[in-house]
């Protein structure tokens, strides 16, 4: 049996072996420290930008602070659109305890309605449960008062102010100054697509019509903000800086609301328009459309309610119907007619026609009634403008054509959007051959020429368009843009608006123009005029045109009678009018919808009415001066 062999230690080779292990070991603590070092110089040093940013955005919030919205005033600085306060109740969700019974109590001390508990609860999911959520918007002053008496039964429950859109004169300017509604998903979307979210990001609401929406950049100011401290669950802390917003721009209307009330006076519940406009500058002085309704309802939240009582209402109140309303012209474009058949030849003033009542095209058994059944005997163009003779503009427009008549009746404007500084426009139809083949695949015929001659068949226009008409024929060519804008004013600079033309309508003979508007004023002031007993002793002098325009055809055979007929079947009527005669300061429009008796009976009447209030105001006014 072998025996083991003792091992023989060296000390020296141990000792070495150990001072190895030691420069290893310190070898390995260095290169860390280094690593470590290295990595806090790329921390500290390099990347301390970064961190600091990320952690400030940790630990501060910005938080967007919303611009007040500019106000609106009249021409003679009477606010037409104005913010006003209003107290919100909301709540903080977890600071209350039960909110199940809180919301009821609240609903039943309140009389909170479904509607706004609903609105509620959308608000309340979208919400992190420290942030605020509206339980009820824009409280009454005894809610409020209510409240505030038993507020601290109410922990976490709080009523906040802000600032909300109001409109003193409720539903007399709605279809002009137009109103702002709460944000939607597609104004959202708009916003987005034009680069502006970040500055609707503490806006609620935003111009959705009229004036309101055409100017929502000029009106809606720059959004402000400010830095809060939050701490690790987002509560607010402290405020570090605030950026305040900027206030957006007033604007100052050409209105006056005076004269706007007037012409609402005279309109009252009867459906249709008044426009009165300065023919050298397009400056709308007034606009009113009927039936209109209460922009606030918008501007405060409307109910499904109220939405619907718009919708569904046969009369239309959500139409502009000064810009968006299709009317036949009827006989308010004759002098225009007059103009064209003296310009192309077809015509001069010299030119009679005999007039039996009636019109036949050669060949065609159809008879084109004449207003006046027994007819007008034998008139000239004056005469036909004077006395609205129908059969003098049936064998002019026959002569004409379609196609020439179109080409120069759109240097009027017709059958074009006016250029009105509000979105809600329609350009109407003015008809042409090419215009029928595209729209129904059909020819044009002649008797659709021969009613186009009285501004009936296929020819609709909307008031605004007719106010322009006139506009031009005043100014002897001149094409003034319509516009509600007077000026714009910044902090104490008020800058004007900037005053459009189009191309100007141009005559070979500008003579034309003086025989149309010599016309003009016997229609008023003639012993024939079909407005002379309307206008009868003005201290004024001026120039119109009354029209009756057919709203549903009549038979060869057949009688009207308004009386016997469904309403939205009678007839329209119409005024288009100036003065003074001699210098023009206004044009007037009126169309009245489904009356019973015509331009001459209910338009020119109405137009008398305003006119004489627009004269004796003026003169108020010198005198006060």
């Amino acid at each position: 049996m072998k025996k083991r062999r003792n091992r023989i230690r060296d000390p020296h080779f141990e000792n070495a072996l150990f001072g190895r292990r030691v420069v290893v070991a310190l070898v390995i603590v260095v290169a860390v420290f280094l690593v470590l070092l290295a990595n806090m110089y790329q921390l500290q040093v390099k990347q301390f930008q970064t961190f600091q940013t990320r952690s400030n955005d940790n630990r501060i919030k910005v938080v967007p602070l919303a611009p007040n919205r500019g106000l609106i005033y009249d021409r003679k600085g009477r606010l037409l659109a104005e913010n006003r306060p209003v107290l919100s109740l909301e709540l903080v969700p977890e600071r209350v305890e039960d909110l199940e019974q809180t919301i009821a109590e609240l609903t039943e001390l309140l009389d909170i309605s479904p509607e706004a508990l609903e609105q509620f609860e959308r608000n309340r999911r979208r919400e992190r449960r420290f942030e605020h959520v509206i339980l009820l918007d824009q409280l009454s002053e005894q809610q409020a008062a209510t409240f505030a008496a038993r507020q601290h039964e109410f922990p976490g429950v709080n009523l906040e102010a802000r600032l909300v859109r109001h409109y003193p004169y409720g539903d007399t300017l709605t279809h002009a100054l137009g109103y702002v509604a709460k944000i939607n998903q597609r104004d959202a979307d708009r916003l987005k697509e034009q680069d502006l979210s970040a500055n609707y990001a503490a806006t609620r609401t935003i111009g959705k019509l009229g004036v309101e929406g055409y100017y929502e950049e000029q009106l809606h100011g720059t959004v402000g903000y400010q830095q809060v401290e939050v701490d690790i669950h987002g509560r607010n802390l402290r405020t570090l800086e605030i950026e305040p917003p900027i206030p957006g721009q007033d604007l100052v209307l050409e209105v006056d609301i005076d004269l706007q009330l007037e012409a609402q006076r005279i309109l009252g519940e009867q459906r249709g328009t008044i426009i009165v406009m300065r023919p050298d500058d397009g400056a709308l002085l007034a606009m009113v459309s009927q039936p209109s309704y209460d922009p606030n309802w918008f501007a405060q939240g409307i109910s499904v309610k109220q939405y619907r009582s718009l919708l569904d209402s046969p009369h239309s109140p959500l139409l502009n119907r000064a810009t968006q309303g299709g009317y036949p012209p009827a006989s308010t474009i004759k002098p225009q007619m007059a103009i064209v058949g003296l310009e192309e030849g077809i015509i001069t003033p010299e030119t009679k026609i005999w007039d039996p009542g009636w019109f036949q095209i050669k060949g065609v058994n159809h008879r084109y009634r004449d207003w006046l059944s027994w007819g007008h005997g034998w008139v000239n163009v004056s005469d036909a403008i004077i006395e609205s003779c129908d059969t003098f503009y049936y064998d002019l427009a026959l002569k004409l054509g379609i196609d020439t008549i179109s080409e120069h009746m759109t240097e009027y404007g017709f059958g074009e959007f006016t250029g009105v500084d509000i979105g809600e426009e329609s350009a109407a139809v003015m008809p042409s051959r090419g215009w029928k083949r595209a729209r129904f695949n059909q020819p044009w015929y002649a008797g659709e020429t021969v009613s186009i001659g009285i501004g009936q068949s296929y020819w609709t226009v909307t008031p605004m368009q007719l106010a322009v008409a006139t506009a031009i024929m005043v100014n002897r060519g001149t094409h003034p843009v319509p516009r509600f804008l007077k000026a714009i004013r910044d902090a104490e600079v008020e800058l004007p608006a900037v005053v459009e033309q189009r191309e100007p309508v141009q005559l070979n003979n500008p003579q034309n123009w003086e025989i149309a508007l010599k016309a003009m004023e016997d229609v008023v002031s003639g012993v024939k005029g079909t407005a002379r007993r309307a206008f009868r002793n003005t201290s004024y002098t001026s120039g119109g045109k009354t029209g009756t325009a057919q709203v549903r055809s009549i038979g060869q055979d057949e009688e009207y009678d308004a009386e016997k007929i469904a309403e939205r079947y009678r007839d329209n009527a119409m005024y288009v009018g100036y003065a003074p005669a001699d210098n023009p300061e206004i044009v007037i429009v009126i169309t009245a919808e489904n009356v019973i008796g015509g331009g001459s009976s209910i338009a020119a009447p109405m137009a008398r009415e305003l006119l004489d209030y627009y004269f004796a105001a003026k003169e108020e006014n010198d005198d006060a001066r």
